[in-house]
């Protein structure tokens, strides 16, 4: 960081020419980027700011409206100071002029009693500048070796919180876009205190860049994200203005948990990764054209051109993995590790083998491999499979269903989408099993397969609970009401959600939130004028109520 001016002051260099502030005593901390010994009065042109401008006077005009004009000059060029020697222009004291000038602009004047040289506080400000530089530099190598190495080593989120938290001494949070916390490192701090009203506090935090200091909570936040998809947030709390080295320290962090949301960590075999990255790339759209992922389809011997193409998702049933990885039936004990670990790679692994043989048996040409993409959905075996024009899919299905179960047990789902036509809806039908399984696989009893008509609207809502997207569809539909009810401890937006949840029958809604119906409308023309909508109108009010349901399900905690 480069030096103050209050640090210059502290200089020998400097401490001999006897120094006294005579204006801007207040603006001390002001940094010096570097000095410059300039005797020529329009000298702001030459200057780019966070300089400390040396000076014997012998140019300075001698009217008061010219030196005032000098200061301003300085001060908008955004100089850090101005330093004078007394004894060749002035002797004794500055002009007043100058002295009130720089106080009115926050400029501030050194006056130096005794003659000095000039280049011994060049040399002397300039080693102090170029080793806070050297210093900056050592400190952003050794942060990018130590994330670096997180990196490669696969590091969770947590163990990243700890290491930030570690190196800023200081408690480090990670949030999602609903300012929820996703993971936090306290570094001694009290858990309670640190957490309470989280939400609240979060949303008084804007910055207005994607890594910035915000001095009314002391809070240096950065946003996380990758591809242009942002995701969360990453906060330190506490601590003053951040260094240059705080800076980079918490950018870094962003990266590495933005670069561990699209590592793939799971080794599979070459047909499966084959199948699997033909799958992802019609699912991400990599293919320009849908004849080239036919033909690297139909290389592997699955036609998908002219075929009807259903598509399958299969995962296993929250805590169905023991440590074995087997899919037998429901662990008598916890899961075998973290999502993505070893036993759950190894159920996966025998999911996929099983829908391979199970195609195989069903004489029905199949792509089957892991699908591993950043997201709610996580791990899980994609199939697409390859239907004749008159074959019937749900017996097809069925069929394939039933070997898969046989093989697996109950310990797993099998989700299917709706049979498209070609290989540019395909996407659209993993989504709707995607969508299925992940609310089936949290489920009980021992059904097997499902169907996208078993879910409703709040369902597919918990399923998009954790979507960046869905998330700022809340903040911005209901961002400015729930900042209102924060900062002012209303309830407005529990009143809105009577009213829309009681089909915006206003004596019903009136009721149930045991008001009188005068104060009902009140309630309901402040919140129009806070979300600047109109609670008349059919398609604002779908859409709020949306909202409301997706609000509800982004706060629950996942299962």
């Amino acid at each position: 960081m480069h030096p103050s001016l209050a640090d210059v002051l502290e200089l020998d260099a400097v401490r001999r020419g006897q120094p006294r502030v005579v204006a801007g005593a207040d603006r001390l901390d002001a940094r010096v980027r570097w000095v410059h010994v300039a005797e020529v009065a329009d000298i702001g042109h030459l200057l780019h700011g966070g300089e400390l401008v040396l000076t014997t006077g012998i140019a300075l005009p001698d009217e008061p409206d010219r030196l005032r004009g000098y200061v301003a000059e300085l001060a908008e060029a955004g100089a850090s100071g101005l330093m004078v020697e007394l004894g060749r222009r002035y002797v004794g004291e500055l002009p007043v002029a100058l002295r009130a000038a720089a106080e009115e602009h926050g400029l501030p004047v050194i006056a130096l009693a005794r003659e000095t040289v000039f280049i011994d506080i060049t040399e002397a400000v300039h080693a102090r500048i170029l080793d806070a530089q050297l210093d900056e530099l050592r400190a952003s190598e050794q942060l990018h070796e130590i994330f670096t190495r997180l990196s490669v080593e696969g590091a969770s989120p947590a163990e990243v919180i700890r290491q930030v938290a570690a190196l800023a001494r200081r408690p480090v949070v990670l949030e999602n876009l609903a300012h929820q916390v996703l993971a936090v490192e306290t570094a001694g701090a009290d858990p309670a205190e640190l957490l309470a009203v989280w939400e609240t506090r979060s949303r008084a935090v804007r910055p207005d860049r994607r890594t910035a200091y915000d001095p009314a909570s002391g809070w240096l936040v950065t946003t996380v994200g990758a591809r242009d998809e942002d995701w969360g947030r990453l906060i330190v709390v506490g601590g003053g203005p951040p260094t240059p080295r705080d800076v980079v320290l918490i950018e870094r962090a962003a990266t590495t948990l933005a670069l561990a949301r699209l590592l793939d960590r799971q080794a599979e075999s070459l047909e499966r990764q084959a199948h699997g990255t033909i799958i992802a790339g019609i699912l991400a759209r990599a293919y320009a054209d849908p004849a080239e992922a036919a033909a690297r389809a139909r290389a592997l011997g699955v036609p998908l051109a002219g075929r009807r193409l259903l598509a399958a998702v299969l995962r296993p049933r929250t805590g169905a993995v023991p440590a074995g990885g087997s899919l037998d039936g429901p662990a008598d004990g916890p899961a075998g590790g973290p999502a993505g670990g070893p036993a759950e790679h190894e159920a996966l692994a025998a999911l996929a083998e099983a829908a391979t043989a199970a195609c195989r048996d069903a004489r029905l040409p199949a792509l089957v491999g892991l699908l591993d993409e950043a997201g709610p959905q996580g791990v899980r075996v994609g199939v697409l499979i390859s239907l004749p024009a008159r074959a019937d899919a749900e017996r097809a299905l069925r069929q394939i269903a039933d070997q898969v179960r046989k093989t697996c047990g109950t310990g797993a789902v099998m989700a299917a989408g709706s049979v498209v036509e070609s290989i540019r809806d395909v996407r659209r039908s993993f989504l709707e099993a995607d969508q299925v399984a992940d609310a089936a696989c949290r489920g009980s009893g021992d059904r097997f397969l499902y169907r996208l008509p078993d879910l409703r609207l709040r369902g597919l809502l918990h399923l998009l609970r954790d979507d960046a997207r869905l998330q700022t569809f809340v903040e911005r539909e209901l961002g400015p009401l729930l900042e209102y009810d924060a900062q002012r401890g209303t309830d407005l937006t529990r009143v809105l959600s009577v009213y829309l949840a009681a089909g915006r029958n206003k004596a019903l809604a009136a009721q149930q939130a045991h008001l009188s119906r005068p104060a009902l409308y009140e309630r309901l023309r402040r919140i129009s004028r806070i979300l600047d909508a109109d609670l008349d109108d059919v398609d604002s009010c779908v859409s709020l109520h949306v909202a409301l349901m997706a609000l509800d399900s982004v706060r629950r905690p996942s299962p």
